[in-house]
């Protein structure tokens, strides 16, 4: 997904579009400057943003996922604070580093990458939906807190991606260049929260319903 923002970013002009890898070495894409950053690391997220000083734009995409048995799973704590350190903490530091540098540009914004699973946590990934839906929590916050600085911040949640993580899975999936594009529109419309997919809009849609989604979903019911 940030592959597929980045190169969409470039395509519409773009003059210069960082992307933050764990491993630079080997990268070569057109247009793209890649920059080693791990979001687990206070240290080398704060040395991104001094090197990348002319940043109008932070993508928050780093994640992982991990499937458990279940909410009872024995793992299950020990899995959601691995995941917890990348999807959440790792959000938070970026969005520290990268906001002061935004505003001294004049202003911009933060996308944060969510996910159905916000509102919707299937018990193989209940985990990771934990640290979605704090992160869709954290986004909330920032928005209100970065607004009066000139910087738009767009929640952007999807379901399934056709991405390495959801290969060999048989299931309904977007494109992750299709919810680039969706997404950069929203974004300069102005938007600060985008249902990139028709499964989110299905989940977000019920939330306020007596009978929402999340309470008895027909795919697991």
């Amino acid at each position: 997904m940030g592959l597929a923002l980045a190169e969409e970013l470039h395509a519409r002009g773009a003059k210069k579009v960082y992307v933050g890898v764990r491993k630079p070495e080997g990268m070569d894409r057109p247009g793209l400057v890649p920059v080693k950053v791990d979001v687990t690391d206070s240290t080398s997220v704060e040395a991104a943003a001094e090197q990348c000083g002319d940043v109008t734009l932070l993508v928050n995409n780093a994640g992982i996922a991990k499937v458990n048995t279940g909410a009872l799973d024995p793992a299950f704590i020990d899995a959601s604070r691995e995941m917890f350190e990348t999807n959440f903490y790792g959000m938070i530091r970026t969005s520290q580093a990268f906001s002061p540098v935004i505003s001294r540009n004049g202003g911009g914004a933060i996308i944060n990458v969510l996910s159905d699973a916000t509102w919707f946590a299937r018990p193989l990934v209940a985990a990771y939906s934990a640290t979605k839906s704090a992160a869709w929590s954290f986004t909330n916050a920032l928005r209100i807190d970065v607004r009066d600085n000139g910087i738009q911040v767009l929640g952007l949640h999807v379901g399934f991606m056709d991405t390495d993580m959801t290969r060999g899975f048989e299931m309904e999936k977007i494109a992750t260049s299709q919810v680039a594009a969706i997404t950069l529109d929203e974004l300069e419309n102005g938007k600060e929260e985008v249902l990139a997919d028709k499964q989110s809009r299905l989940v977000k849609g019920t939330l306020s319903t007596e009978q929402g989604y999340y309470l008895s979903p027909p795919d697991i019911a």
